[in-house]
């Protein structure tokens, strides 16, 4: 009967390995060779500290001592070892002492006496089909998966960071722009009303010099507003007292900082190794694999041993008695006949979470790798309209000085002056813009090549990160 309930229960149980996702042969970002790199290659693991900017470093230092996330990933990985220990301690006996001390009659050819005993009891679960064992690998898969995720939440917050600080800088950039054009567009005010009131300019063009000078504050203000936002946002991730962090971003206001180049490997397969939350997924799927084998081994019988060894002492009327009480066993076996299906139920749902994890680890290496090519297609659209960009910006600067100079001289209505204004106001703050979504691009592809993480080779436990 044990036989024919065996030959049911087998079934094919699914692979540790997470199935391997199509995955490009090459990069397929448009002239990959076109990506300069300058003689500057940086290794991730210290990339941000090769920005021309110290103060970043020392932000994203802040964020990660403080940052809740990591606190978290921390967390789990402690809680990840406690479930490792837990599970390996089912695969050895478990002895445990007691001690007991009682008085009375025993039995009934025997006078009112005290018993005494001490003795280690030792249980044992035979792991005859390897459930235990099953569960122990889930626990390590988990334990292994939730150290990548500390790692992946150390790149995620730093990316984070310097995500705002470069926007920071660029609202600043921005900032002393829209304060430039307000002060030109202030003193145009002054000069026409004065020629108004001499009589050499109409009502009208003191009245649209005025109201030009209004909107150019109104610009200023709300440019500001969004700089003390990222400022706000800043505070926020780093823990920082805000008068000390306004005092050091002081020291070097208005200016993106300039990241040093990343290299790009020309296979993916060699990025998705790298990826931290790519081997947390993989090691997901491991987890759910090895939970489907212990499922499965509890359908088998279980076998268990018991036993105890200890001295005892018997005392009564003025005599005693005393030696050492062992016993092994008694060896207990546990088949399993009916449960209304429920244990298959079981193997039945871990195998459907198994499905989940694979799935979602095909998807996650299928986005890693859009990932890397969305940043690289950036830095690449972003190389090729830089040089047009200063282009613009010099040619409508020198176009704005021109009109100004025929503006005095009579030659041109305040109209003209204005859209000149405006044209090269907007080419000056798009070059910005561009430099920022440069800078962000770089900071992207950091984050999609893994941050400097490497999976580690096939270990024992290890510690947690500190």
């Amino acid at each position: 009967m044990a036989a024919a309930l065996l030959a049911g229960c087998a079934t094919t149980l699914p692979p540790r390995e997470p199935p391997t996702p199509a995955a490009p042969a090459a990069w397929q970002a448009s002239e990959p060779a076109a990506l300069p790199h300058e003689g500057r290659v940086a290794e991730l693991g210290q990339w941000w500290r090769q920005f021309d900017d110290p103060l970043l470093a020392a932000l994203i230092d802040d964020a990660q001592a403080v940052s809740p996330t990591l606190a978290s990933a921390l967390s789990r990985i402690e809680q990840a070892r406690a479930a490792t220990t837990a599970a390996g301690s089912a695969l050895v006996p478990r002895v445990d002492a007691a001690a007991s001390v009682a008085r009375g009659q025993f039995d009934l050819g025997l006078p009112t006496g005290t018993r005494s005993a001490a003795e280690l009891r030792a249980t044992w679960e035979l792991d005859l089909f390897g459930g235990n064992r099953a569960a122990l690998d889930a626990a390590q898969a988990r334990f292994d998966g939730a150290q990548a995720d500390w790692h992946d939440a150390r790149v995620l917050v730093a990316a984070e960071v310097g995500t705002v600080y470069v926007a920071l800088r660029a609202c600043e950039a921005q900032l002393e722009q829209v304060r430039f054009d307000a002060a030109s567009r202030a003193e145009t005010a002054r000069l026409t009303t004065l020629a108004a009131d001499a009589g050499f300019r109409p009502p009208a063009a003191s009245d649209l010099a005025r109201a030009s000078a209004a909107q150019a504050r109104v610009q200023v203000e709300a440019q500001r507003q969004r700089c003390e936002l990222d400022v706000k946002a800043l505070v926020a991730l780093t823990g920082r007292d805000e008068a000390a962090l306004r005092a050091a971003l002081a020291g070097a206001g208005a200016r993106l900082p300039q990241p040093a180049s990343i290299a790009v490997d020309s296979v993916p397969a060699q990025v998705l190794n790298q990826r931290p939350d790519l081997y947390a997924a993989a090691q997901r799927v491991a987890a759910a694999a090895a939970d489907t084998a212990t499922a499965q081994a509890r359908r088998y019988p279980r076998v268990g041993l018991t036993g105890f060894i200890g001295p005892a002492r018997f005392d009564a009327g003025g005599a005693s008695a005393s030696g050492t009480l062992w016993s092994l066993g008694p060896v207990q076996v546990e088949l399993p006949l009916f449960d209304a299906g429920a244990r298959a139920a079981d193997v039945d749902a871990a195998r459907a979470r198994y499905d989940e994890a694979a799935a979602l680890y095909a998807a996650s290496v299928r986005q890693a790798v859009r990932e890397v090519e969305d940043a690289l297609v950036t830095l690449q659209g972003s190389a090729a309209r830089s040089a047009d960009a200063r282009l613009a910006v010099e040619g409508y600067d020198a176009s704005l000085k021109a009109t100004e100079a025929l503006y005095r001289g009579g030659l041109a209505s305040l109209f003209d002056l204005e859209d000149a204004r405006r044209t090269a106001l907007l080419a000056r703050r798009e070059l910005i813009d561009l430099e920022r979504e440069r800078v962000a691009a770089w900071i992207a592809l950091y984050r999609a090549l893994g941050g400097g993480w490497s999976a580690p080779a096939p270990p024992a436990l290890a510690a947690a990160p500190r």
